[in-house]
């Protein structure tokens, strides 16, 4: 469900991003709580169509009974709809439709050793990661590990900077630019696998890290991964979200499939269940769609995970997946922007 929001204050952060934050309501304070490395699902209309996009919460998470700051990071993309609006035409007093706080990339304050390491507005969620983690958990320690192309291009310099001054002895930052040399720190280039299975444990205790967070560029994040995994780090420890797709490696699969002619997708949602024809080539969301406008859905590129369905019976594939952990899919859960049915019958469930 979307609720009105008021934008309360607009803050450029870098040539190309903003940091826009929104007014709660009394009212929506419990309804927009979030949990650190949660996300917004924003909404609004150009030429009545509407256009949906999603943004990390980057404001720490507020202890009740304080007010919950919901402040999001937006970077500006190469034809994109509403970060274009954002940067050129959002203004304070403006109103935004947005949905709860959601997302499962998180991480509760608990006392352990953390690390992320992130690329460009990957940093988004991690920031609130880290700052709610510093603050309201004495024994944890976080370590930041950043890739940026410039220093100018790096989003949330002075909140990162704060962290350091403010943990000195908690907060770890290492920092790479992979097009300009810095006075300290590591020379410039991009954080490959190579570089990172060098690099990570020369910073910090990799066997010892209680949970690892990597978020930003699909090739970042399989770097990262391929290097955890060559330092014998196990799976379960490491949390990944992506930003961004199209730089990935060339060897990511997209699967086409075909739905079955006559086949048919059963489907609960906010407690009410309907049945409709799968229509040839079209996904399941695109299916529920057609008759329920209140299906969640934010990016429909396999990516954000808003579209999270368990599959209850039949068999689907997805065509592409970069929002579901092994565990999730394991249990049965499925993007429905993704999946197609391979049997004439299909049931989803938007609801667990």
């Amino acid at each position: 469900m979307f609720h009105p929001l008021r934008v309360s204050a607009i803050e450029r952060i870098t040539d190309d991003a903003v940091a826009v934050t929104f007014a709660v309501p009394a009212e929506l304070r419990e309804t927009f709580r979030h949990t650190p490395g949660q996300h917004l699902n924003v909404r609004y209309s150009v030429d009545g169509k509407e256009i949906r996009r999603s943004y990390s919460i980057c404001a720490p998470a507020a202890e009740q009974p304080a007010a919950p700051v919901v402040r999001v990071g937006i970077r500006g993309v190469e034809g994109g709809a509403f970060s274009t609006y954002a940067l050129k035409e959002l203004s304070v007093g403006d109103q935004v439709e947005a949905m709860p706080p959601m997302g499962r990339f998180v991480l509760k304050p608990r006392p352990g050793l953390f690390a992320a390491v992130v690329g460009g507005s990957g940093i988004t969620p991690v920031l609130s990661m880290a700052a709610t983690l510093l603050a309201q958990e004495e024994k944890a320690r976080f370590c930041l590990i950043r890739s940026d192309r410039t220093a100018a291009s790096t989003m949330f310099l002075d909140e990162v900077a704060d962290l350091k001054d403010r943990y000195p002895d908690r907060f770890q930052l290492i920092t790479a630019l992979s097009r300009e040399e810095q006075s300290a720190g590591l020379p410039s280039g991009r954080l490959d696998t190579e570089r990172l299975t060098s690099l990570l444990p020369a910073v910090l205790p990799v066997a010892d890290v209680d949970g690892w967070f990597l978020c930003g560029p699909l090739g970042l994040v399989r770097g990262t991964e391929s290097a955890l995994r060559a330092l014998g780090v196990d799976r379960t420890r490491v949390h990944q979200e992506i930003f961004h797709v199209d730089d990935g490696p060339s060897d990511v699969t997209v699967v086409k499939v075909a739905a079955p002619s006559d086949s048919t997708l059963t489907a609960t949602l906010h407690g009410r269940s309907g049945s409709w024809p799968v229509k040839e080539t079209e996904s399941l969301l695109e299916t529920v769609l057609r008759s329920r406008s209140d299906a969640p859905y934010a990016c429909k590129g396999g990516v954000c995970g808003t579209c999270r369905a368990f599959l209850v019976s039949g068999e689907v594939r997805m065509e592409r997946n970069f929002a579901l952990e092994p565990e999730e899919t394991d249990a049965g859960f499925v993007l429905a922007c993704q999946s197609h049915p391979l049997t004439p019958e299909v049931e989803l469930d938007f609801d667990r």
